[in-house]
């Protein structure tokens, strides 16, 4: 029998039930070793032409999938090509060793194409065990399965289970240009991104502890300047303070704040005691006269007090005695400063005390002489 009566005679007969589909694929092998090999190429071509509905009818047992029918149909009818070339008669049926091997390469096709994410075979199987567990054991149980149970009838641990429905989730991943709500936004808007100031929490913590040991004024100012916004100008306004004198107090808690977060140590500024103002101490001299040495600014919060603290030593000193002031130990003097200087040597020459200023730095000394007290200097 001719290729041609042959596929003539099966077309007419059908190859629909499967000992019709059989009786062809035995007849085909006989058929092929009598042909030359041009023949033989030619016989092959046609049987699997003829034999493509079968292979198509496969495909369709998939059709619910999200994969396209023709990609599954051409997958089919690969493993059909497989099927022809490799099927021995003394094996057995020709139906069950094509739909075996077309099953195997539509599932082969699942496994190493619809996949989103790359998971290891062995999980893609697991994740198909447990969802055929889930669903056979929902049926037997009439409820949903624990996952004790779901472990239990995959024979595998629970830990495994878990996987496996993790790994189901990269099946097929949501796009990112996913449109989401009604404001035509992404489902990557929704996503956060690694915050690079994330390393910062310490530090900024660190500074919110030392900002809350500044003094009142520095840490008003600090905070006026970088979180309010505002000029050094109005800051100056508002306090009562020249605008250099804000850039110095400011210039100054900034540093004292770096030294502290760069060591263990907390620089004097951060003690409350420096808060208080300056710090007065007296020494006799053996020459008689009392000299009182100053430590830190002065300004309009501290003068009242340097004021007070001045006019008991004057009370206390002796008539035609002297006293001197020492100001080596203060950066700075403000006009509150000058006049608590002013009003206790008035008050030391309507009782006789000699008093005068010594060891002033270049700007304090500045602004005495502009503030017309030179005959106070030594």
């Amino acid at each position: 029998m001719s290729a041609d009566v042959f596929f003539a005679t099966t077309a007419r007969e059908g190859a629909g039930p499967q000992e019709d589909l059989d009786a062809v694929a035995e007849r085909y092998v006989e058929q092929r070793r009598l042909l030359s090999t041009a023949q033989a190429r030619r016989h092959r071509d046609e049987m699997i032409n003829h034999l493509i509905p079968f292979a198509d009818r496969l495909a369709r047992r998939y059709r619910t999938s999200a994969e396209p029918a023709d990609d599954l149909k051409q997958v089919a009818r690969m493993g059909l090509v497989k099927a022809v070339d490799r099927y021995d008669p003394e094996r057995g049926s020709f139906t069950a060793f094509a739909a075996a091997t077309i099953g195997g390469e539509l599932k082969r096709h699942f496994r190493d194409h619809t996949w989103g994410v790359h998971v290891p075979r062995r999980v893609q199987g697991l994740t198909l065990a447990v969802v055929e567990a889930q669903s056979a054991l929902t049926g037997e149980l009439g409820r949903a399965p624990t996952d004790v149970e779901v472990a239990a009838r995959c024979e595998v641990t629970r830990d495994a289970v878990d996987d496996a429905r993790r790994s189901s989730a990269g099946y097929r991943p949501a796009s990112l240009n996913m449109p989401v709500g009604e404001s035509g936004g992404q489902l990557a808007d929704l996503i956060g991104s690694p915050d690079a100031a994330i390393e910062l929490v310490a530090d900024q913590e660190a500074m919110r502890d030392l900002i809350d040991q500044l003094p009142e004024r520095e840490r008003r100012i600090l905070l006026e300047r970088f979180y309010g916004n505002r000029t050094q100008s109005d800051i100056a306004a508002d306090i009562g303070i020249s605008q250099m004198h804000v850039s110095r107090l400011l210039s100054r808690a900034l540093a004292a704040m770096r030294a502290a977060m760069l060591s263990d140590e907390r620089p004097a500024l951060l003690h409350s005691a420096e808060a208080a103002g300056p710090v007065i101490s007296v020494r006799p001299q053996t020459s008689g006269a009392i000299r009182v040495l100053l430590a830190g600014e002065i300004d309009r919060d501290n003068a009242g007090r340097l004021r007070h603290e001045l006019l008991g030593l004057v009370r206390r000193a002796r008539p035609d005695s002297r006293m001197e002031i020492d100001l080596t130990a203060v950066p700075l003097i403000d006009a509150a400063g000058i006049n608590a200087l002013f009003g206790a040597y008035q008050a030391a020459r309507a009782r006789g005390v000699a008093m005068t200023l010594v060891g002033m730095q270049p700007f304090v000394a500045r602004i005495v002489v502009e503030s017309g007290l030179r005959s106070l200097m030594s």
